[in-house]
């Protein structure tokens, strides 16, 4: 690992989606809250409230970071599915990660939200037809984006902020 920003690296993902990579991006974000979990297991509050590089967020942030992301996810997913090709909202994580509430509410609540979010979005992604999957959003930086895509992407999302604190507990000997 050389950026501790990105350890496991960059999403990338060329060419097309087949449906055996979508049912194992559909299974790693399924997996992804109890992996959170057992990764916070046990930290104490001065732990969570180490960052996970210099000038980085701290744990606490990390993992509160992490249903937010995911709950606008979600909520682009249904709209992606309701609506024709939508412009979404894009949200600045910084300042939401520096939030009173992402400073007092315990962690707990965070990984409670993300098993319930990733319950419903999960059973959301079980019944999307072929044709849904090929639904698309505009996204304001990053232009079109293809749910096929995207749940490529946030599968990502999820493996990339589980090592964020994995790496921080490893590096530190918790």
């Amino acid at each position: 690992m050389t950026d501790a920003r990105y350890p496991i690296g960059r999403y990338a993902h060329e060419g097309p989606v087949s449906d055996e990579q979508l049912r194992a991006w559909i299974g790693e974000i399924a997996a992804l809250p109890a992996q959170i979990r057992g990764a916070a297991r046990g930290l104490n509050d001065a732990q969570l409230d180490t960052p996970y590089r210099p000038d980085g967020w701290t744990l606490r942030q990390v993992i509160h970071h992490v249903p937010d992301s995911h709950a606008n996810a979600y909520v682009r997913f249904k709209w992606a599915l309701t609506e024709d090709t939508p412009r979404i909202k894009a949200y600045d994580e910084g300042a939401w990660a520096d939030l009173g509430d992402t400073q007092v509410a315990p962690v707990e609540t965070s990984l409670d939200l993300l098993s319930a979010l990733h319950a419903r979005w999960v059973a959301l992604m079980s019944t999307m037809s072929p044709e849904d999957w090929g639904r698309s959003l505009v996204h304001p930086v990053g232009g079109p984006m293809m749910l096929r895509w995207m749940a490529g992407m946030y599968a990502w999302h999820g493996r990339h902020h589980l090592a964020h604190l994995t790496v921080t507990r490893e590096r530190h000997g918790w």
